[in-house]
């Protein structure tokens, strides 16, 4: 008995040892990574280079911006960012040999470029986020397009890297821009014909004016618009709502307001102001000064609604958050519009924060598969976690005047994820109340943070800037059309 219970304790050793040797020397690939292999320029994934890709290239190219990430990036054939005339060449003569080693060797034979075989595949890791290709080939869109300064060679003119960078980027969206108006124009009313002669006045003034930056900006609005927003969709009161904000901006740099800065007028002269403003831009009568408290605890419609929000919230997976953050990481377009910050307390109007926060409730739909609610819930908790994340890091490693409060997220130093939250969750709210209901909430709680602080200038400055964020919110949340938008959902898909 003792003899075998000695051989299993020898054994049993022997088989710790061999595990603990083969743990600790043996390779083993401990590597999580999951890739995918791309044949750049297969554009309908059926592993070959054949006439049907050029048919589906020459489509793609009537409007790229219908087509996903992905599929620009197989355009890509040099791998330079740009699409442009010798992707087409390169691609061009892969679709006419078809064999990638005769496509090099007849070219080579031929004393001229062409990749290399091995060149024509890539493994992208599936977690990396796919930056779309910029677009510098002529387009036809052109010669119909509103933006007249496409057809200005002074956008070759460039003095530096990073203007040149800036033209091709300008390009692009006024050809994406230009493309978008062609689908809408059929079906534009008064209003939204309007709308474009001004923005497009505006553009032409900024690229006159040399403000460049500026320019691509107000491009990118305008594309968001085109391709997210119809008036005819709208409600009446969400159509006005922007005029109650445009209101609001004004009375931040007015007189009046610097009156009340130097305490020659009261907090109440400032609230018949906005009263007035909502009066006559909304039809909303109210006493500011005697607000019922935001939260009526007696309400069980109120409960529910809670409930329905934490359940999208936390119903969002890591990879939605992952797919979120990357966008926000590396996205060209977003970085553009997220990079305009100013000194603090020079943005008072909140002019720098929408654009930034309108492309990331779009990709926040396109991770949600356009369901509204579940994509407001998914940024609710997106805003939370940059912001756990810098401050654990020690303030003397980061820069001091932008780290903590503007990491991945939109807006100036002095607001952060503040406003960002405002325009979130009160574009929320309209989606479980409605948008007038979301309004009168919004300003019910912004008067408790006005009484909190007694009503001082910097505090009824924020109490008029968080409402300019909340109407943002609930224009834009209210507003996307998803029908509309449903054509372009596949171009931020990978």
């Amino acid at each position: 008995m003792k003899k075998r219970v000695l051989i299993l304790i020898i054994t049993f050793t022997l088989l710790l040892g061999i595990c603990f040797i083969g743990y600790y020397l043996v390779p083993i690939n401990r590597v999580g990574i999951t890739s995918e292999l791309i044949m750049l320029g297969d554009l309908n994934n059926d592993k070959k280079w054949n006439h049907s890709d050029k048919l589906l290239l020459d489509n793609i190219l009537k409007n790229p911006y219908l087509s996903s990430r992905l599929t620009h990036f197989k355009i890509d054939f040099n791998q330079n960012q740009l699409i442009d005339s010798e992707d087409l060449a390169f691609l061009y003569k892969i679709y006419k040999y078809s064999d990638p080693y005769i496509a090099y060797d007849t070219e080579a034979f031929n004393k001229r470029v062409f990749p290399r075989p091995r060149e024509l595949f890539r493994y992208i890791p599936k977690y990396e986020y796919i930056q779309r290709p910029i677009l510098e080939i002529e387009h036809s869109v052109i010669q119909e397009s509103p933006f007249l300064f496409l057809k200005n060679r002074d956008l070759e003119a460039y003095e530096n890297s990073y203007q040149k960078k800036l033209f091709q980027e300008i390009y692009d969206e006024a050809i994406r821009a230009s493309l978008a108006y062609q689908i809408r124009k059929p079906f534009l009313n008064k209003i939204e014909i309007e709308f474009k002669k001004q923005k497009v006045a505006y553009c032409h003034a900024l690229f006159q004016n040399k403000k460049y930056f500026e320019l691509l900006l107000v491009l990118m609005a305008l594309t968001e618009d085109a391709e997210t927003i119809t008036n005819s969709t709208q409600t009446i009161f969400v159509q006005k709502i922007l005029f109650f904000r445009e209101h609001l901006k004004d009375l931040l740099v007015s007189e009046k307001f610097k009156s009340y800065k130097l305490g020659k007028i009261s907090y109440k002269d400032i609230y018949k102001i906005i009263e007035s403003y909502l009066l006559k831009d909304l039809n909303i009568q109210l006493d500011l000064d005697d607000l019922e408290n935001p939260r009526d605890f007696l309400d069980l419609e109120n409960y529910t609604a809670r409930a329905k929000w934490q359940k999208h919230k936390s119903s969002a997976k890591k990879e939605s958050f992952r797919k979120l953050i990357l966008f926000a990481q590396y996205d060209r377009r977003y970085l553009r519009a997220v990079s305009k910050t100013t000194q603090k307390h020079k943005d008072i109007r909140l002019v720098n924060h929408n654009l930034p926060m309108i492309l990331l409730f779009r990709e926040a739909l396109s991770i949600m598969n356009g369901d509204k609610k579940a994509a407001v819930g998914l940024l609710d908790e997106s805003f939370r976690i940059p912001m756990g994340w810098v401050k654990s890091i020690p303030k003397k490693l980061l820069p001091s005047s932008v780290a903590l409060e503007n990491f991945l997220l939109p807006g100036n130093k002095e607001d952060g994820s503040d406003k960002s939250r405002h325009w979130n969750v009160f574009g929320g709210l309209s989606l479980y109340k409605s948008p007038q209901e979301s309004l009168i909430l919004a300003l019910k709680r912004e008067n408790l943070d006005l009484v909190k602080y007694n009503f001082t200038y910097n505090a009824m400055q924020e109490f008029i800037r968080d409402m300019i964020a909340n109407i943002n919110g609930i224009y834009w949340v209210e507003s996307i059309n998803l029908n509309l938008l449903e054509e372009y959902q596949k171009t931020a898909k990978r």
